[in-house]
């Protein structure tokens, strides 16, 4: 048995998404919709499927959950900012003027819309990701005795690569480089250190090289979804592990440039929560059918 459900696509620098009300899909199985609407061949296609709703939690705007084209659950900031643009077109929102707050796996999270495009079509929008998690048990990492795993040299297939590895609400591998690497690297070692022993739960690759002062350019491998044009939460662990290599300085913003855009990320201090500043756009909508119960 299927059945009908409206749906929005939208996009923050070039990482897509499908985002459905919450309350048309309550009676159906949340990752195996994913896993039919994200594939790019056989469903709508996208890099993730989020969904937003109501929450019954004194003074929450909204509840959002993001499901990964495998059908896993994750946190995603690109997602985070798509959804605050899909609330405020839902009526979500009461005030689209100062911070509200998120329910979200990670728990509550502020976020505030710093402006409204062209028929309200368009967004930036400033999100609050988890403070960065560095140690081995939160990442998750296999070599629990190390205390954090920064510059850690890690082997994928024969290749030694030299990693650090956070978690900011999704568990990411940094890798920082004099260049980015070249196609053929690209696509050998990311799959491989995705699937790292040392990972078990996978990771995403961000394969990072300093272009200025506070400026990085990456290039991404996300867990679950291959090469993306950008990833939210991985572009402020590239930060979180910039500023903890004393890369860059604690509280300075930092532009992170992907394929698919620029974003901002500031984190104030260690075990503060990290900042992630970018664009969001409602791209089209229509309708779609999924598995019912």
């Amino acid at each position: 048995m299927s059945k009908t459900i409206r749906f929005a696509k939208m996009e923050g620098v070039g990482n897509d998404f499908v985002v459905v009300p919450a309350e048309l899909v309550a009676d159906i199985d949340h990752s195996k919709a994913a896993v039919h609407l994200c594939a790019r061949r056989f469903g709508i296609g996208a890099d993730g499927l989020l969904i937003v709703g109501l929450t019954d939690q004194p003074g929450v705007a909204f509840r959002f959950r993001m499901f990964n084209p495998d059908g896993t659950e994750d946190m995603c900031g690109n997602g985070l900012r798509c959804a605050v643009l899909f609330a405020q077109q839902a009526g979500l929102l009461l005030n689209t003027s100062g911070e509200f707050q998120i329910a979200t796996s990670d728990g509550l999270l502020k976020a505030e819309i710093i402006e409204l495009g062209q028929k309200d079509r368009t967004a930036t929008v400033r999100v609050e990701l988890p403070a960065p998690r560095f140690a081995p048990e939160d990442i998750p990492f296999a070599d629990i005795e190390e205390s954090t795993v920064i510059d850690y040299p890690l082997h994928a297939g024969d290749a030694p690569v030299t990693v650090t590895a956070i978690n900011t609400g999704s568990t990411h591998c940094v890798i920082f480089g004099h260049e980015l690497p070249t196609e053929g690297v690209f696509q050998l070692l990311s799959p491989l250190i995705e699937h790292h022993p040392y990972f078990p739960a996978r990771t995403s690759v961000m394969w990072a090289t300093q272009t200025g002062s506070s400026e990085f350019t990456v290039r991404i491998w996300e867990r679950a979804a291959s090469e993306t044009l950008g990833c939210g939460t991985g572009e402020c662990a590239v930060a979180a592990a910039a500023s903890v290599k004393g890369l860059v300085e604690f509280g300075d913003p930092i532009d992170v440039v992907s394929k698919g855009g620029t974003l901002s990320v500031a984190w104030p201090a260690k075990g503060a929560p990290i900042q992630l500043t970018g664009p969001a756009r409602w791209v089209y909508e229509g309708e779609a059918q999924v598995a019912g119960g």
